[in-house]
């Protein structure tokens, strides 16, 4: 009888009730699950290596000859039962010992051939070489499973064991049928799913090509099952966009008044890549279904001005526009610059945050509750259930990645179906961008505005301290104001803490008289603004911080970037804090503040963060590093994590997965792919949309 993908895991001849029980426990209940839990590596057990050619320890080997002597005894020292063989083959003789699976001496018998993979040690007596407790398998007519191949070599589940598994999962795959797959036929230069799911478990080939595909999860197998899981999630997101499609959304003209008002606004020219995005938005506003649109650029690459338009198509339409900040100093400096942007319009740009006065919060939630258009820039406070915006035409969300996803929900949830623009200046690899926001179109800035120059970026070593001090003071008598940077990672770790707020102190005795102030973590959030309030004022000219202030602060003075221990950071967050400095008309320095012993790949990381001033080339090469989990936090967006398919090594498949699926959705065949998806259970709910 054959058994299907979504079978549970007791259909399977052998399985017995403890082993089920194991493996439920740690979340495969079916097949299909079964299958979907992969080898994490392969070994090369093809090739035996003639007893007589041993001669070096601490080496692991394939063996492979006739059992000669067999016995078991318990050791005189140790409570230990040993299982004790000798093994010979045409030219020599190797002695093997098992340790307390005394099962073995009545499994094994004299006379049979055995092969045998594992390490070869000194013996104990000191006279010759041992094999050390190695996997083993009879010689006999089937096909082997655990030796004379490539084998597979799995992660024990419990008290399930990886030779175990592998057992288990090649029944399944003789029992199993997959059933006819939608991507076979439309991705036909890959292989089919069912053969691709039997390769990656148990490789026919032992050539060194193959064998390095497949450590590196490039084999087209792995690539097979790459494209499904891909193909799963972008179906997700498809659906997410279509859902929003089918909403009437506010449509918003653009006339010859708007691009007066427009022309009246600018400070200055758009850039070639602020202009095509402000095009693809306004294209957007235009239609009757809502915007989902990402726009991401670097640090000073003007996403704010393209906002500005943005709101302003919005606004002449009669609708109001809120814009969300993720701290009060980041949502006063936008209230500031947007007021001004305004200020030839005529439409009014309102401030409303946790310290809003009772009375002057009071007249904007009426204003708001009224429905007349306006832009209103806020924290939190905004997605408070009091704050009423009936005629919310666009919400715009800044450092999107510092809000929830049921709180851009509580947002969007203010009107029927507003426009959505998310901003964010942290440069996201495609491939990313195309996971975590497969449901958004993406505009990108990916040049600065005219005159922004680069921020110089050296690495350093504590001995240069004493003439770094000296610049320090050298650019604060210029006029310029400096940012300190500690690496406290978590703001939990309380010796981390200490030792800033000591090394604050020395720093701030050895610069007596310039003005300087500390912020981290876990100061009480009025406390640390209002620290960061008088650092962008002005008051403050040394500011020392942990990445507290990697996101929301814009002092255009700030002229130096200090980081110690820049190792301890990822690129991306590197370039963040880098993007505080270099805001104004001063030239702007970054020192990477080493130790003496740093590690060679990481001065490799920092000096190529160093050459370039390429956010985008940055975060690639971040992402490389790190991987995705680390570069994002990926589990905070709810997506899933896969079993098989990587963001950077499989780019061509999730490209190809998300163009088939908007294929199929064009054609009306949506429904007809996800029936013939063979859905991984890590994908199988949907996802809220990003």
């Amino acid at each position: 009888m054959s058994l299907a993908l979504d079978s549970p895991l007791e259909a399977l001849p052998g399985l017995g009730r403890a082993r089920a029980k194991a493996l439920r426990e740690r979340g495969i209940a079916t097949l299909g699950e079964l299958l979907w839990y992969l080898p994490h590596r392969y070994e090369d057990r093809s090739n035996p290596t003639p007893i007589g050619a041993l001669t070096t320890p601490d080496v692991t080997v394939t063996v492979v000859g006739e059992i000669t002597d067999l016995r078991e005894r318990r050791a005189r020292t140790r409570a230990l039962h040993l299982v004790e063989a000798l093994v010979q083959d045409s030219t020599g003789t190797l002695p093997v010992v098992w340790f307390n699976q005394p099962y073995l001496a009545k499994t094994l018998r004299r006379g049979v051939r055995v092969w045998l993979y594992g390490p070869v040690r000194l013996a104990k007596s000191g006279w010759g070489l041992q094999l050390v407790s190695p996997e083993w398998e009879v010689e006999e007519d089937q096909e082997p499973l655990h030796l004379g191949r490539v084998v597979p070599v799995y992660r024990r589940l419990g008290t399930v064991s990886g030779r175990h598994l592998r057992t288990l999962l090649a029944r399944a795959l003789e029992q199993v049928v997959v059933g006819r797959v939608a991507l076979d036929q439309l991705a036909p230069e890959l292989p089919p799913f069912a053969a691709a799911l039997a390769r990656v478990h148990f490789p026919e080939s032992s050539d060194p090509e193959t064998l390095g595909l497949l450590a590196r999860r490039l084999s087209p197998w792995h690539r097979r099952l790459a494209l499904e899981e891909f193909a799963a999630l972008a179906l997700v997101l498809e659906k997410s966009r279509l859902r929003r499609q089918a909403l009437p959304a506010p449509v918003c003209a653009v006339g010859e008044r708007e691009r007066e008002l427009a022309r009246a606004m600018l400070p200055f020219p758009l850039t070639r890549a602020q202009k095509q995005a402000v095009a693809e938005i306004v294209a957007d506003l235009q239609k009757p279904t809502p915007m989902a649109r990402l726009l991401q650029g670097d640090v000073g690459a003007g996403k704010t001005v393209v906002a500005a338009l943005a709101a302003l198509v919005v606004l002449t339409s009669g609708y109001q526009v809120a814009f969300l900040a993720p701290t009060e100093i980041l949502a006063q400096q936008h209230g500031g610059t947007l007021s001004r942007l305004f200020a030839p319009t005529g439409f009014a740009v309102l401030t409303l945050t946790g310290s809003t006065p009772a009375g002057e919060r009071g007249r904007i939630l009426a204003r708001l509750g009224s429905g007349e258009p306006v832009l209103v820039v806020g924290t939190h406070a905004l997605l408070e259930e009091a704050v009423r915006l009936p005629r919310l035409g666009l919400a715009i969300i800044d450092e999107q990645h510092r809000f929830g996803t049921s709180q851009r929900q509580r947002l969007l949830e203010k009107a029927q179906a507003p426009h959505l623009l998310v901003m964010t200046a942290t440069p996201i690899p495609r491939s990313l961008a195309l996971s975590l926001y497969g449901d958004l179109d993406v505009s990108q800035l990916a040049e600065l505005p005219p005159g922004r120059k680069p921020v110089r970026t050296v690495l350093r070593t504590r001995q240069a301290l004493p003439k770094l001090l000296a610049f320090v003071r050298q650019e604060v008598a210029a006029g310029g104001q400096v940012f300190w940077v500690f690496p406290v990672i978590e703001e939990s770790e309380v010796a981390d803490l200490k030792a800033l707020q000591a090394h604050a102190r020395e720093l701030a005795g050895q610069l007596a008289g310039i003005p300087v102030g500390t912020v981290h973590g876990r100061m009480r959030p009025e406390e640390r603004e209002a620290v960061m309030g008088a650092f962008a004022a002005g008051q403050l000219k040394v500011l020392f911080a942990t990445t507290v202030i990697e996101v929301g602060v814009d002092v255009p003075a700030a002229s130096l970037m200090v980081i110690e221990n820049p190792e301890r950071f990822g690129l991306a967050q590197l370039h963040q804090l880098r993007g505080r400095v270099g805001r104004g008309s001063r030239r702007a320095f970054c020192v990477l503040l080493v130790g003496e012993n740093l590690p060679e790949e990481a001065r490799r990381r920092l000096e190529f963060f160093a050459a370039t001033s390429d956010g985008f080339a940055v975060a690639e090469e971040d992402f490389r590093i790190r991987g995705p989990g680390e570069f994002t936090g990926l589990r905070q967006w709810g997506r899933p994590e896969f079993r098989v398919a990587s963001l950077f090594a499989h780019q061509r498949e999730l490209e190809l997965a998300r163009a088939l699926v908007r294929q199929a959705a064009a054609e009306g065949k949506l429904e007809a792919l996800e029936r013939g998806l063979v859905l991984p259970p890590t994908l199988g709910e949907e996802v809220p949309p990003g």
